[in-house]
């Protein structure tokens, strides 16, 4: 634990804006995200930033086969760690805010949900919008987005949200340290009780 948090500060020095934080996500919190993913119905799971692999792990002592998962991680370092820990799976060195673009090689199979531990705060709102789209994109109106984050409001902006996306937050991680929360999306029904297209943009969800 020592380690990864050595490693974790390290990359944190190099690119202050790609890690974000000063050490990994703590047990509680990466319990609470597997929680959140919960049964996640057929498919892969795409965990974005795993970095040193809390959820990674947390995920797997949940039941879900690691074959199911894929890591994209942009940090080669944490890439060569994760292959160690956790292959043989889906262990991808990319850029997540270029999600179809890296994940090009999975295109047309099924993806379930998508976690995410990337510092979705350290960007604009348009980038982080863009981040939703693209992972809706891929799994499909019955996804699951998960994020955490270490404020109140929800990483992904409302305006991104309105009318497209159905957020909830959970109850705190106090034992996180600093405490998180852990935020949940997913594609907002219709006011005639369809469902929202992406591209059409507008329907009755919100954040709550």
């Amino acid at each position: 634990m020592l380690g990864d948090k050595a490693r974790f500060f390290q990359s944190l020095i190099a690119a202050p804006r790609a890690v974000g934080a000063v050490a990994p996500s703590g047990r509680a919190l990466a319990r609470a995200m597997a929680a959140a993913v919960g049964e996640a119905g057929n498919g892969f799971v795409v965990e974005l930033g795993p970095g040193t692999g809390p959820v990674t792990k947390a995920l797997l002592e949940r039941g879900f086969n690691r074959e199911r998962l894929i890591l994209v991680e942009y940090d080669p370092s944490f890439c060569t760690m994760l292959s160690r820990r956790f292959g043989p799976g889906g262990i991808i060195q990319g850029d997540a805010y270029d999600l179809l673009r890296t994940l090009g090689d999975f295109a047309g199979r099924p993806v379930a949900a998508v976690v995410s531990s990337l510092p979705l705060l350290n960007q604009p709102p348009r980038r982080r919008g863009k981040l939703i789209d693209d992972a809706f994109a891929l799994m499909g109106s019955h996804g699951l987005f998960v994020q955490f984050t270490y404020g109140l409001i929800s990483p992904i902006p409302r305006e991104a949200c309105e009318g497209r996306y159905a957020a909830r937050r959970a109850a705190p991680v106090w034992l996180n340290l600093p405490p998180a929360w852990v935020w949940t999306y997913r594609r907002a029904p219709r006011a005639d009780g369809g469902e929202v297209s992406l591209r059409s943009g507008r329907s009755q969800g919100s954040v709550k």
